[in-house]
């Protein structure tokens, strides 16, 4: 299983739409102090089912959401999409896609919802696909 791209939207720093590609080989995150780089991780381990607020560096679950700036309403709703290659060598996922996408998505009303490959799912299925794969909210290996 490859970790082909991220998608950000409404997550925490991140307000407008962002999408991070990964090429094979190492990726590097750099960058100042307060610009972002540890939201990425806490992105993928939301994504992938984390329900811990302190583990994602929060007091509520609403922190996720960005809450405003000087020149910026605060936003509705957080989105993230996480897309794994799952061909080949590189598959890992118990199911018949080629690229598996997952996406999470929380409204500031408490409400959440789940999608693999756009298919609305429960959180319980996510936990499920990435069962004995190494990979998961519990850690970023």
């Amino acid at each position: 299983m490859y970790l082909q791209s991220l998608e950000l939207q409404g997550f925490k720093s991140f307000p407008d739409k962002i999408k991070l590609t990964f090429d094979k080989g190492l990726t590097a995150v750099v960058g100042p102090n307060g610009s972002g780089k540890s939201n990425i991780g806490d992105a993928v381990r939301w994504v992938l089912g984390e329900q811990s607020t302190k583990t994602l560096r929060g007091n509520k679950m609403e922190d996720v959401i960005f809450g405003g700036a000087d020149s910026r309403r605060p936003m509705g709703y957080a989105e993230v999409s996480v897309t794994f290659d799952n061909r080949g060598d590189f598959a890992r996922l118990d199911c018949p896609f080629d690229e598996v996408t997952v996406t999470r998505r929380y409204y500031r009303a408490g409400d959440s919802e789940y999608f693999i490959n756009r298919r609305a799912v429960r959180l319980k299925d996510i936990y499920e696909l990435f069962m004995n794969t190494g990979i998961g909210r519990d850690g970023y290996s």
